[in-house]
């Protein structure tokens, strides 16, 4: 069989064909995209100028604002395209991008918010050698280690993918190029793709959630067996929460998503979880650690005021 394939683009189902709905989807993910590319631009603004928040704590939280960035960037935008016009066409090439992109962000999410974890882990459970293990070196290295497992995760589906048979139909039951729903249209056989997906992405979901979940064991069993005051133990506990709320929005969609057997899930449930987890996560992560944080509180408000400052004079 031919490596080329007939197929030159496919045409993306979307979320509905109802003209009134989709005006209505168009304004809801239009305020979404950009409240989370305000959000998060002010998170790595404010963690990049401010010196006090030049810590690895969010050191990490910037990177997981550039990755929000990117990541509601590759969907949200085709997305509103399609919502304005009657077809929804994307071409082979630029199918392939977005399924690369999509999985190298989401995977590289995944590890870093285990890294996260584990600072916190390191910060609570042994506050002496904090600055020595989480050194400059230490979380340069960990951030790029989430980068580049992510990438390399990324252009395994990549090419697997592009190297499948697709003869027609060339209707993807999607609101972008994602794995399962290409597949569902190869002619050829998907064995070897679906054992990819089921093997390598599980873990990249399972092994940084049971990472993170291992962290947060510790960290509770450390402070109702070392830390004797209730002051002291919520003091220390509240620095996770906004860690912990992330996590939940993030990996109970995508373990809905990605855990169950690749070939037998239902396209509308795959859809609203992947919203989940990938537009509305996006746009709530700045909302959690901003709410949730009064050193971050704190800089926005004295970034926010030398900016009005600054356009007054």
């Amino acid at each position: 069989m031919e490596n080329q394939t007939e197929v030159t683009h496919f045409i993306l189902r979307g979320l509905t064909d109802r003209h009134d709905t989709q005006k209505f989807l168009f304004a809801v993910f239009l305020v979404l995209y950009l409240a989370s590319l305000l959000g998060n631009g002010a998170i790595v603004c404010v963690v990049v100028t401010e010196s006090r928040l030049h810590t690895p704590m969010y050191f990490f939280l910037s990177n997981l604002s550039c990755l929000d960035i990117c990541y509601s960037t590759v969907i949200i935008p085709k997305m509103l395209d399609g919502f304005l016009l009657a077809h929804r066409r994307i071409s082979f090439i630029g199918c392939i991008a977005q399924l690369h992109f999509f999985h190298f962000l989401g995977s590289s999410e995944a590890l870093l918010l285990a890294a996260m974890a584990y600072d916190r882990y390191v910060a609570i459970c042994n506050p002496l050698h904090y600055p020595v293990i989480m050194c400059r070196r230490a979380c340069l290295l960990l951030a790029a280690a989430t980068w580049t497992m992510g990438f390399f995760h990324a252009l395994m589906h990549s090419i697997m993918t592009s190297r499948l048979y697709f003869c027609g139909p060339n209707i993807i039951d999607h609101f972008f190029c994602d794995i399962k729903p290409l597949l569902r249209l190869a002619c050829s056989s998907t064995m070897l793709n679906l054992i990819l997906l089921n093997v390598v992405t599980g873990s990249i979901v399972l092994i940084p959630f049971i990472l993170t979940l291992l962290s947060y064991l510790y960290i509770i069993s450390f402070l109702f067996l070392k830390v004797q005051s209730h002051n002291g133990r919520w003091k220390a506990f509240s620095t996770c929460s906004s860690h912990l709320t992330v996590v939940g929005l993030l990996y109970v969609p995508v373990l809905f998503n990605y855990l169950p057997p690749s070939s037998g899930s239902s396209p509308r449930r795959d859809m609203v979880a992947t919203l989940m987890y990938s537009v509305v996560t996006s746009f709530l992560n700045p909302v959690i650690y901003t709410l949730r944080n009064q050193e971050m509180k704190t800089a926005l408000r004295k970034s926010l005021g030398g900016l009005l400052n600054s356009v007054q004079m």
